[in-house]
């Protein structure tokens, strides 16, 4: 199959992404309610009302898809190394419901308004990230495959469980103010994606990014089990922690941003990897690619299906991988 192994095949599959994204960078600009004409390229003089939506709106949010869907996807790839798990995903551990409390405390509890306001949320982002991932870690250590599996599950189940109450006890106490952008944002949405955000994820997820690939021989070496990797040279326990501060960081800046979009860390590195295969070193960045990818095709449906009106594109990933995930699960209950 194109692509199981590195090299040439891989580049090509790396490129073949690069070229996709292009493309949907170039259809998504030229998409919205206010769509602006593909002339522009050609050297036609934008107007005043062209460049403001561009560069104050358009472009800032392409930016975004691309960084929150590439970290999402990325991290995901990262998570499924580390618990050598299919199925491990920032939004079904719980990580993405934890994130989401943290910053929807902050959002009720301080005022969430303003540069300061956007800091605060990474950092509830990352904090809140950072506490389930240290839970769901811990409980997901040891045991056979079958049983860290159903422990995982039940984590996330938990977590998303408790999370969603304690949401709901903040929606009652919040303002109709606050309750309107609890609601809005816990659907996952890149509607307010304006300069602010943008740079600030162009500040934080790229290093991310880039530690996760760092990360990819380690991930490698850990699938053939820890005592393996410790004699290949494998310091597992700094790896993890890597991994981990890594994920936590972008997932927490991510939900602070973006809201919860689910699915996309499950959806696109599994698809990859069975088309790729397991090394990290061609899955990484092509689920980074692939994620970019899916996000800015799904934010571009979001604009334009209901136009004038925005449907959140949370819905249209969870749309999408919902069933996916059901149909994961029944595979893989006709394997046993």
């Amino acid at each position: 199959m194109i692509g199981r192994h590195s090299g040439f095949p891989g580049q090509q599959a790396l490129n073949g992404l690069v070229l996709a994204l292009l493309a949907a960078w170039l259809l998504a600009a030229f998409s919205g309610s206010l769509g602006l004409s593909p002339r522009l390229l050609l050297g036609d003089w934008p107007t005043p009302l062209d460049w403001q939506v561009w560069w104050q709106l358009r472009l800032p949010r392409l930016l975004l898809a691309t960084l929150v869907g590439a970290m999402l996807a990325g991290s995901g790839a990262a998570m499924q190394g580390l618990f050598r798990n299919p199925l491990a995903d920032p939004s079904l551990l719980g990580l993405a419901s934890g994130a989401g409390l943290a910053v929807a405390l902050w959002i009720v509890l301080f005022d969430a308004s303003g540069p300061l306001g956007l800091y605060g949320q990474f950092a509830a982002g990352f904090l809140g990230a950072l506490a389930v991932c240290l839970v769901v870690f811990r409980l997901g250590r040891g045991g056979p495959g079958q049983e860290a599996l159903f422990t995982l599950l039940l984590a996330g189940l938990a977590i998303n469980t408790l999370a969603g109450a304690f949401g709901g006890l903040l929606a009652f106490v919040a303002s109709d103010e606050q309750l309107r952008q609890l609601s809005l944002w816990g659907m996952g949405s890149l509607a307010h994606a304006l300069w602010p955000a943008a740079l600030g994820a162009l500040l934080c997820i790229p290093p991310a990014l880039w530690w996760l690939c760092r990360c990819a021989r380690g991930l490698d070496l850990l699938q053939l089990g820890e005592l393996t990797a410790h004699g290949a040279g494998l310091d597992a326990p700094a790896l993890k922690r890597r991994v981990v501060l890594a994920t936590t960081l972008g997932v927490g800046v991510c939900v602070a941003l973006a809201g919860i979009i689910g699915f996309l860390g499950l959806l696109v590195p599994h698809c990859l990897r069975l088309w790729l295969g397991p090394g990290h070193r061609l899955l990484l960045p092509a689920s980074m690619l692939g994620g970019a990818l899916l996000l800015l095709v799904a934010d571009t449906l979001a604009r334009t299906l209901a136009s004038p009106a925005e449907i959140p594109v949370g819905l249209l990933t969870s749309l999408l991988g919902g069933p996916y995930f059901l149909w994961l699960l029944m595979q893989r209950r006709r394997s046993c």
